[in-house]
């Protein structure tokens, strides 16, 4: 599995049941952003990373790298 599915996958599980549009508004991106990292065609930059790490309460490694 390449590393954009990977991320993706991560990205879906940890949103669960919640909202797409309010984690998009948690983290300072547009819902569609938010569709598109979750089904790997775009990566977010580092900043947006950091964001949506810490709205998980995980570490960028975790989510993007492991």
């Amino acid at each position: 599995m390449d590393i954009k599915k990977r991320m993706a996958n991560k990205l879906k599980k940890l949103r669960n049941n919640r909202d797409a549009a309010a984690v998009a508004k948690a983290c300072g991106i547009s819902r569609s952003a938010l569709g598109m990292y979750e089904t790997g065609a775009r990566i977010p930059r580092d900043d947006v990373k950091i964001r949506i790490a810490k709205y998980y309460n995980k570490s960028v490694q975790e989510i993007f790298f492991a």
